[in-house]
């Protein structure tokens, strides 16, 4: 025994004085080329071991460089995984769903606190936080690469619930705007990026159903807030109600501050932008069908209840309900298609659901009864629910380098959050000059188009192919 540990004492030093001459004799390009590794190890934001992962194995290196564009090491799974779909969800609750919201204050606004402001001026307020929303995201992809992700989840915090705050004392258009249009806007901007570049590097096989499952958030914050709205404003007024949105915006917020966790980083900083990207065909194709379908895409969102109102298609109780009721259906719309995203590939989900919801925009023309419209908004809400889950999976699947996803997301979001700017205020100023049905088919036909021409990306990518998982 006592030999064999001399033995195996002096083939340990013999090993370590190998290894000590390979590492000095390496090269310096060999070393630059190891430091150039787009990522690297943080000390204590390696996934939690979990039955299977690869960091269950025994003897694997605690420090350990991990790679971004490793898909054989992301988790997957796992306790921490999952947080940090928790903590995403509630960062889609309070930014998405805040947009989402914006339909009840459309209406308030006009027969209430601003009823002297024409509908599409007071549109822009909800559109220009929907377009800070996403065109923020071209600053806080890099910001996120470069490490600073609870510097942007935390101030998005701020900025979101203070700016609600600041709502409540607000008796202007031009102050709403500021309040409400910039300040939550860019709060929102801040959380959004974050909360979908985050879980590409704790999921690969299930990334789809993770992000529906996070995304399912801005669902539930549509539903939620327009009902906390619509029964405090007649209790404590407007001033207070905002006031309470904007305290649950913040406590909800703080269970993400509190989970989330960043398991790998760029090494690098990253650029604004990086412009190589558009010369890959289906990215940039996939950025132009997005931006006119997100032209269309709210209309509906933010004028069905005027509509209802306008035709005394449904009872007065009922009127304040219809967006509470396409949010709600839209918890399922990012779900169910991310489920199946995950089996026949997110491009195949999103195409033909986004041509349906176009479809459906303009079946709004013939309703004229309280049935036929619930309806309209459960399938609405159900179909247009993947615009806001499935884009980032795709993206991830344009994207060729996985250390770049903030970035290239960061691109795609500031391109399409053009046609979220433009797109309600200009159906506001064709409802005053030409009534519901034409923006119904404004909105329903550029949905359409941006699907065909999601379609062509879809298309260019796979070479042509028809069946094959994209």
């Amino acid at each position: 025994m006592l030999s064999l540990g001399k033995m195996s004492r002096n083939d340990n030093r013999s090993f370590d004085e190998s290894a000590a001459t390979q590492l000095s004799n390496y090269s310096d390009k060999d070393k630059d080329d190891e430091r150039s590794d787009s990522t690297t190890y943080i000390p204590g934001t390696e996934p939690i071991a979990t039955p299977g992962d690869k960091s269950d194995v025994i003897g694997e290196p605690a420090n350990k460089v991990v790679s971004a564009n490793d898909v054989s090491l992301v988790p997957d799974g796992g306790l921490r995984a999952w947080l940090q779909v928790l903590g995403g969800f509630f960062l889609f609750f309070n930014s998405w769903g805040i947009v989402n919201t914006f339909g009840v204050f459309q209406t308030y606004y006009e027969t209430e606190l601003l009823s002297t402001t024409s509908a599409s001026s007071i549109s822009w307020i909800g559109s220009l936080q929907a377009f800070l929303l996403m065109f923020i995201g071209a600053m806080t992809g890099p910001v996120y690469d470069a490490g600073y992700f609870r510097a942007l989840i935390i101030s998005g915090a701020l900025l979101t619930s203070f700016g609600m705050m600041m709502v409540s004392l607000c008796h202007e258009f031009w102050q709403v705007l500021l309040a409400q249009g910039f300040v939550v806007g860019a709060g929102c901007g801040m959380l959004f990026v974050p909360s979908v570049a985050i879980l590409s590097t704790y999921f690969s096989r299930h990334l789809a159903l993770a992000m529906g499952l996070a995304a399912s958030g801005s669902s539930l914050g549509g539903v939620i807030y327009p009902i906390m709205f619509h029964k405090l404003q007649p209790m404590i007024g407007f001033g207070w109600t905002t006031r309470v949105l904007g305290f649950m915006m913040f406590g909800t917020l703080l269970i993400s501050i509190a989970v989330m966790k960043v398991r790998v980083l760029p090494q690098r900083k990253r650029k604004v932008l990086d412009l190589a990207a558009f010369k890959y065909a289906p990215y940039s194709i996939f950025i132009a069908g997005s931006f006119l379908s997100f032209v269309g895409l709210y209309t509906p969102f933010f004028y069905v209840q005027l509509y209802d109102i306008s035709k005394n298609i449904t009872a007065a109780s009922l009127v304040f309900y219809l967006l509470p009721i396409l949010n709600a259906a839209s918890i399922f719309g990012r779900i169910i298609p991310n489920f199946f995203a995950d089996k026949i590939g997110p491009f195949n989900v999103f195409i033909p659901c986004g041509f349906i919801a176009g479809l459906l925009c303009v079946c709004l023309i013939p309703i004229n009864s309280t049935g036929s419209l619930v309806v309209f908004c459960l399938l609405y809400g159900f179909f247009s629910g993947t615009f806001v889950s499935l884009p980032p999976a795709v993206l991830v699947g344009l994207c060729k380098n996985r250390a770049m996803i903030g970035t290239h997301m960061g691109m795609a979001f500031a391109c399409t959050s053009i046609g979220l700017l433009i797109g309600t205020p200009i159906a506001g100023a064709i409802n005053d000059a030409s009534g519901f049905n034409a923006i119904w088919i404004f909105g329903g036909v550029l949905t359409m188009g941006g699907s065909l021409i999601l379609l062509l990306a879809r298309l260019l990518k796979t070479n042509w192919a028809i069946v094959v998982r994209c």
